[in-house]
């Protein structure tokens, strides 16, 4: 009997280990990363979920730091979203922490985290009047890596005190595997002791990178609408309950608010003295967001304070249906890191039946910072790789134009990975071509080899000087200058004679300015960006190959020339010196005598 019991004893132990082995492997399995790359397949393991506890609970230690903290906030400092500066001592302590944060953080800390701002609406807005009891509610989700603790709290602080309560669902905030320490502990003891039950944080094991971690909060959501936010912004009054409406009345729109610029230097609140004027997105064709004027078509529409389409997103603040989120693909959960993220998602939207608007009534202010303060994961090009995945699954024979900036992802290998899923995705959703978004969502779009006299390489004849950007910003006017012709066609020697008169880059022409040809009629060319109503902008080519600016009557001229060398305008001669020759001509019949 006492044999047999003993036998027993040790099965029961065997199987008891067993259970805990399969236990382990399963825990081991849910933490395991691949688990966030496929949003609509897996679960989000609840063991990388930390949601706060009672404040009973949390270590009281941090009560010293928070009484401290909070008596380092100057009163009525940054009210109303004024600057604010601090002097001596503390102005180059906060310059030497700005080099490494890329915002004003010592400023921060002694700016309350509730301040007032001022309500810079349209005044059509402050009339408008929602359907607060039958609206959806909403998810609010914040991403932070190593944010600076005071710059996030306020964010937080702002969504919840300028949010209707029983419109804002809840906040999830998720930590990408941040690594300072004040990001920890005392965070959770500030939002346990200071704010709502309804923030919830989640910590992830291992930093996944933006994309993905939206995917983790987005997958944690209960709310009716998903609100994404970074962690460095401050909201409007009524900022919300417009996108609820919107999306109310069509859930298939992805809603931006207008973005307002908050200085990183003074924490100012900035914005336009017109409030009916903001700019909508568009982008480049070396895979660049940028801002553009609103769109011709949108300038009729019912109201100034109407929703407006945009071509693309910044990605940084949308809302969206959380069912339609999903629906419509969610993120390219293969896409690593930041960026690239917001004209994937830009391109899918529209050419798969929903619409991108921004809406006038919403407005939150945003810390624009001049670079960023941490390094990506494994430091590689993600923003790169990122929208080479996007150009080879939505832009079709148009990654032509990419391919010209970025000819090391003309072939789909592993470092772009596999793109089965999203063309698959975009077979399923029975998405439109990207011809037809350029046609009917983004007409004005300048298509360097289409609607062209000519394009690419511009070479001065008997010569290897060609017109070149010089890598200048394009952000900013430049003089138009020259450089050795490189073997072949190159971003910064990419240039089109436009069919009206343009001689242009992506987005910016070349132009002479009257009060800049002096009495010798010589002139340097500007670059700025292209305006379709200027006649200043507009050239003629030759069938000499003489560029002529029409309304100078001059020619560009490459005498004396050398490298980085600005061009000028002189007047026209028979000289090679004034002769230009492109790669491609397309319409011959347009090139005057």
């Amino acid at each position: 009997m006492f044999i047999r019991k003993k036998f027993i004893l040790k099965l029961a132990i065997c199987l008891l280990y067993v259970v805990c082995i399969l236990i382990i492997a399963k825990t081991i399995k849910q933490l395991s990363v691949e688990n966030f790359f496929y949003p609509n397949e897996t679960y989000f393991p609840e063991e990388t979920e930390h949601f706060l506890e009672k404040p009973s609970s949390v270590n009281s230690q941090f009560e010293k730091w928070l009484t401290s903290y909070e008596k380092e906030i100057i009163p009525n400092l940054g009210e109303n979203g004024k600057p604010s500066f601090l002097y001596g001592k503390e102005k180059l302590i906060a310059e030497m922490i700005k080099k490494k944060k890329a915002i004003n953080v010592l400023l921060s800390n002694k700016i309350s985290l509730n301040r007032s701002l001022p309500d810079v609406r349209d005044e059509l807005c402050q009339n408008v009047t929602y359907d607060e009891d039958d609206l959806p509610s909403a998810s609010v989700v914040i991403i932070f890596f190593n944010e600076p603790l005071s710059v996030l709290l306020r964010t937080i602080t702002s969504v919840i005190n300028g949010s209707p309560a029983k419109l804002l669902k809840e906040v999830i905030i998720v930590d990408d595997s941040s690594d300072e320490e004040e990001l920890k502990g005392k965070l959770d003891y500030y939002i346990t002791k200071r704010l709502s039950k309804k923030v919830k944080i989640i910590r992830l094991p291992k930093r996944l990178g933006l994309i993905r971690a939206r995917l983790a909060g987005a997958r944690k959501s209960t709310g009716d609408v998903l609100v994404f936010l970074d962690a460095h912004c401050e909201v409007i009054t009524n900022w919300l309950e417009p996108l609820l409406q919107r999306i109310k009345d069509k859930n298939n729109a992805v809603l931006m608010p207008i973005i307002d610029s908050i200085s990183e230097d003074t924490l100012e609140y900035n914005h336009d003295n017109n409030p009916s004027f903001f700019q909508v997105g568009g982008f480049t064709w070396a895979g660049h967001f940028t801002w553009i004027d609103i769109q011709d078509k949108e300038k009729n529409r019912k109201t100034r304070i109407s929703p407006v389409n945009s071509p693309t997103m910044a990605g940084g603040l949308f809302a969206i249906d959380r069912n339609y989120f999903w629906k419509i693909g969610s993120y390219d959960d293969k896409m690593d890191g930041w960026g690239g993220e917001n004209l994937e998602m830009s391109f899918r939207i529209w050419q798969c039946g929903g619409s991108l608007e921004t809406i006038p009534c919403s407005r939150v202010g945003h810390i624009f910072r001049n670079f960023h303060p941490y390094k990506f994961p494994n430091n590689k090009d993600t923003h790169g790789i990122n929208t080479a995945r996007l150009v080879h699954v939505w832009m079709d024979d148009y990654k032509r134009l990419f391919l010209l900036y970025h000819d090391e992802f003309k072939y789909v290998d592993d470092t772009i990975g596999d793109l089965s899923e999203r063309i698959k995705l975009r077979n399923n959703l029975k998405c439109k071509n990207f011809k037809w978004y350029l046609d009917n969502v983004y007409p004005e779009k300048f298509i360097p080899d289409e609607n062209v006299i000519a394009y690419g390489r511009v070479k001065l004849r008997d010569t290897n000087y060609c017109l070149d950007n010089l890598q200048h910003d394009e952000d900013k006017p430049y003089n138009l200058g020259v450089y050795g012709c490189h073997s072949k066609l190159f971003p910064s020697q990419l240039f089109s004679l436009s069919n009206a008169g343009e001689l242009r880059r992506d987005e910016t022409c070349a132009i002479v300015k009257d009060e800049d040809v002096d009495e010798a009629k010589i002139s340097t060319v500007k670059m700025i960006e292209c305006d379709s109503k200027s006649e200043n902008n507009k050239w003629i080519l030759t069938k000499n190959g003489n560029i002529v600016h029409v309304i100078s009557g001059l020619c560009l001229d490459g005498t004396d020339i050398q490298d980085e060398s600005d061009l000028f305008v002189k007047t026209c001669t028979d000289t090679t010196n004034q002769m230009w020759d492109f790669d491609y001509y397309v319409d011959s019949l347009k090139i005057g005598s």
